[in-house]
């Protein structure tokens, strides 16, 4: 019977998957518990919030609104892969579901059609509402999705769990089609290997190295700080290009762009094409692991 990870480990858990985590306002104590229960908890849900713009995002999930008071969700998923922590304990977001799916989601099996609605999910699953219009059309970026990724997998690490205990809103609750722009699938197959793990099996121990994929440029900001920050300037010292008096360390600096400036111009890039901020096909060549 899995307990709700307490708000330190919570965020812990997030930050170590190497996530840019922001705790917004009194997140910790802003919940629904007055209610209903919490617990015991059984996955992750994902959804979209059919807005635009993070700060807007944030406080919606984070106050709710007259119908559907706040909080929303646990985390709000901002575009450029940044986590906002906005509630903690029970959170108005799943709603009522399929007793079957949540059967299926216990027992880590594939999904059957959600077709009824007779279940409580704010009860017994951590949301994660990622900032997206949900029309189709409203772009995902690299780096949103592998936060979306990395966001599920540190719930599922901290308890034991696999990538089928990760599920779409649409997958739970009839009528509902979020998240938009992705499939589930896809989403639990990349969690399930940065698990180490698939959706029909258990932990691959003679699994290939990993590395990290490209999380898009925007990430690499002053104010930046992440695990991803520091595995990159580790292979950039082991390339011979690293410009660091002091570190690497996680927190995105100056070092780190005359790092990968001296790694671009390296492969032979110049001009603005070596300007030390990250691009896809030098990333891919530089091969930093997974962290």
């Amino acid at each position: 019977m899995a307990t709700i990870l307490s708000a330190d480990r919570l965020l812990t858990a997030l930050r170590d998957e190497g996530l840019e985590v922001i705790e917004h306002r009194s997140w910790r104590t802003n919940s629904r518990n007055h209610k209903g229960a919490v617990g015991p908890m059984h996955g992750v849900m994902i959804h979209h919030t059919v807005t635009s713009g993070t700060a807007s995002s944030v406080e919606l999930c984070y106050n709710g609104h007259s119908a559907l008071p706040g909080p929303l969700c646990h985390g709000v998923i901002a575009k450029d892969g940044t986590v906002y922590l906005v509630g903690h304990g029970r959170a108005n977001h799943a709603g009522l579901g399929d007793d079957d799916v949540l059967q299926a989601v216990i027992a880590e099996k594939e999904l059957p059609p959600d077709n009824e609605a007779n279940t409580d999910g704010n009860r017994h699953f951590y949301g994660f509402e990622a900032v997206n219009l949900g029309d189709g059309k409203d772009p995902w970026p690299a780096a949103q999705l592998l936060a979306i990724e990395r966001a599920a997998a540190a719930v599922c690490r901290a308890h034991g769990w696999g990538p089928r205990s990760v599920l779409g809103h649409l997958e739970w609750q009839p009528g509902k089609v979020d998240p938009r722009g992705f499939t589930m699938s896809s989403m639990r197959t990349r969690i399930g290997k940065r698990l180490g793990s698939s959706a029909e099996g258990p932990a691959e121990s003679s699994a290939k190295p990993r590395h990290e994929p490209f999380p898009g440029s925007a990430y690499f900001k002053v104010g930046r700080r992440s695990a991803i920050v520091t595995a990159m300037g580790k292979r950039l010292v082991a390339e011979g290009c690293g410009r660091y008096q002091v570190g690497p360390g996680p927190a995105w600096s100056e070092a780190d762009r005359k790092s990968y400036a001296a790694w671009q111009r390296k492969l032979g890039y110049s001009g603005r094409d070596a300007d030390g901020i990250p691009g896809k096909s030098s990333w891919d060549r530089l091969k930093v692991p997974n962290t």
